[in-house]
């Protein structure tokens, strides 16, 4: 880790020569009318492997200047913040039909300016000019390239250098996240880094991947039988563990295959609830599982994502451009991701954040059967325990409007873990207007609303 640091400080006396305007988007292609800026392009890391990664930035649609700065990485490893994160998810447009965007109602950009990053390198529109890079990335590769991004994007763009900064994501963000927060905690970047906020993260292998089996069940999407053989003889977490490595086989095997098989290829397991886009569901997406989106939800949304983002025009008002690859895909095809780095745990991460002053959120879309609400809401409850945080609100359901959105818990006024009714894997595609709430609450400092409350 001395090392890491010592590489991303020689990085960052590097300066960054363009200069905020070549990046700036007229319209992209398609968009209604907004107000707001938005910016996207190329940030440098290393200069002499020539890796670059890709941004998108959108400011908030009132006030820029005193509101937020988010951060937002996806996961996978390996998939991608813009094609997720800002338009499938919480960004000011989604594709829709026609080859025309629609305008996010929800959008995170009416609370915060949000950069979403393509990271690492082999992602979406970022690259390698080295293409042996490609051949192993490491958590520790990935912090350290997000840093010095961080960095130089603050060389760019001066004006965002105080405001308040959080750090967000989803799925193997989980690592990402706390990674890049220790990371500035220690070099002692001067980053106003308020918090961070992770949504079905994967914080411990074991406890995260073993939950599947007791939420499959609960949900009735296995047999009791099938349940009885994955607590008792072959855990979820050895069958994830062997598929890894191609070790697959035996009576892990034959329950793996029996479970497939009751839960259906036409289940979303990213969202139980929720139907599929039928001419991907046969599609590899995510590396943690398959991922298909949809309720007055469109389920195909990551099908339009890919078509519109490979259109040329799109490109070029985004300042893209493909580097060592056909095409832009959701999740990356090139890039091979050290696999022993999942199993590294990052919950004592977030204790030592907790222990620097930094807001954690942990917050689960309750359909989600990839990374379950119980592995997270007990590592969670664990952490509080090993910190000896007080409960400063009890285990209560939280509201929108006049629904329940979820149930939140809040320790020390510092950890906080909440659940998103309803949502998905990706909780802000399928619950866009709770998942602002949180957002915004978290953002505030604020519990989220009880009962008719309004934040």
């Amino acid at each position: 880790m001395i090392a890491t640091i010592i590489i991303v400080l020689a990085q960052t006396l590097v300066g960054v020569t363009s200069i905020p305007e070549a990046d700036t988007i007229g319209d992209l292609p398609g968009q209604p009318q907004v107000k707001f800026q938005q910016y996207s392009g190329y940030i440098t890391v290393d200069d002499q492997q020539q890796r670059a990664l890709f941004y998108y930035f959108v400011e908030a649609e009132e006030h820029p200047t005193s509101k937020p700065l988010v951060l937002w990485l996806n996961g996978g490893p390996g998939c991608s913040s813009i094609g997720f994160g800002a338009f499938a998810e919480h960004g000011p447009f989604r594709p829709s039909d026609n080859n025309v965007l629609e305008k996010n109602d929800y959008s995170w950009n009416k609370e915060a300016n949000v950069l979403y990053l393509e990271s690492p390198a082999g992602v979406g529109f970022s690259y390698s000019s080295n293409e042996s890079f490609y051949a192993l990335v490491t958590d520790e590769i990935t912090a350290r390239d997000n840093l010095v991004f961080l960095q130089r994007w603050v060389t760019k763009f001066p004006e965002y250098s105080n405001n308040n900064f959080f750090i967000t994501g989803e799925s193997y963000a989980g690592h990402y996240v706390p990674q890049l927060a220790q990371l500035i905690v220690q070099t002692k970047t001067k980053f106003n880094l308020k918090g961070i906020a992770i949504g079905n993260p994967l914080l411990e292998f074991n406890t995260d991947f073993n939950c599947k089996s007791e939420f499959l069940w609960s949900h009735g999407l296995i047999s009791d039988s099938t349940y009885e053989v994955l607590t008792k003889v072959c855990n979820y977490s050895s069958i994830r563990r062997l598929l890894q490595y191609g070790n697959l086989r035996g009576v892990c095997a034959t329950v793996n295959n029996q479970m497939l098989t009751e839960v259906s290829k036409y289940i979303d397991k990213y969202d139980v609830t929720l139907d599929v886009c039928l001419p991907s569901v046969n599609q590899q997406a995510y590396v943690l599982n398959q991922p298909q989106e949809t309720r007055n939800i469109d389920v195909c949304v990551d099908d339009k994502t890919i078509t519109y983002l490979n259109r040329k025009d799109v490109q070029e008002a985004l300042h893209a451009k493909l580097v060592g690859v056909p095409k832009w895909l959701s999740c990356s095809n090139v890039l091979h991701y050290d696999p022993q780095n999942i199993e590294i745990p990052t919950i004592s991460i977030l204790e030592s954040l907790v222990k620097s002053s930094i807001r954690v959120l942990v917050y689960s879309g309750d359909q989600d059967s990839v990374i379950p609400l119980m592995g997270s809401r007990s590592l969670v409850n664990g952490l509080a325990k090993e910190l000896e945080l007080n409960t400063t609100v009890s285990y209560r359901a939280w509201f929108e409007e006049r629904q329940v959105a979820g149930w939140t818990q809040v320790y020390g006024d510092i950890l906080s873990y909440a659940t998103i009714r309803g949502a998905a894997h990706e909780a802000p595609f399928s619950q866009p207007q709770r998942s602002l709430v949180l957002l915004k609450a978290f953002l505030q400092g604020k519990p989220l609303p009880s009962k008719f409350e309004q934040i």
